[in-house]
C-alpha cells in the first residue's frame, strides 16, 4: 500500500517544507476524509481514531514510484517523531485507515496522535485548516 492521508501540517494549505517533500515523492489524489476525532490541545489540534461518526478532513496522496515508498515514508516517520531517542515518548504512530474519497474507499497510512487526549474539546469541523483560521481570528 502506497497511499498517504494527511490532515495537519503536511497538508498543502500549511505550505510547510515537509509539504514540499511530500510533493516530491507523492502525487495529490484529492481531498478526502477518514473516521476520527480532531481534538484541541491548546496550541494545536491532534487526531485520534474513533468508531463514532466523526470525520477528519484532509488530503490523499499516492507515491510516484513504489520503489521509493520505504525511503519516503521513513523520512515522514522521522518528521512525526516515530523513532524517539531512548527515554523519549513517540507522540505519533502510523496506522492503516480507510479513506473516503470521491464516493469510494481506499486504504492509506495516517499519523495518529499517540498521547493522552482526556478532557480535550472536539474540533467539530474535523478540519485543521479551518480550525487554525478560526483560532487566529479570535
Amino acid at each position: 500500500m502506497h497511499n498517504l492521508f494527511v490532515y495537519g501540517s503536511l497538508r498543502s494549505g500549511f505550505k510547510s517544507p515537509m509539504y514540499d517533500y511530500i510533493r516530491r515523492y507523492f502525487t495529490f489524489v484529492g481531498n478526502a476524509k477518514v473516521k476520527g476525532k480532531l481534538l484541541d490541545m491548546g496550541n494545536y489540534p491532534v487526531a485520534i481514531p474513533t468508531n463514532e461518526e466523526h470525520y477528519i478532513q484532509g488530503e490523499l496522496f499516492s507515491i510516484n514510484h513504489s520503489d521509493e515508498f520505504s525511503f519516503a515514508i521513513a523520512q515522514l516517520d522521522d518528521y512525526e517523531g516515530l523513532n524517539p531517542e531512548d527515554g523519549e515518548y513517540s507522540a505519533y504512530r502510523r496506522d492503516v485507515v480507510s479513506v473516503q474519497i470521491n464516493n469510494s474507499t481506499v486504504t492509506a497510512w495516517v499519523y495518529w496522535f499517540n498521547g493522552d487526549t482526556t478532557g480535550r474539546p472536539l474540533v467539530e469541523s474535523g478540519d485543521v485548516l479551518m480550525y487554525m483560521l478560526e483560532k487566529s481570528q479570535s
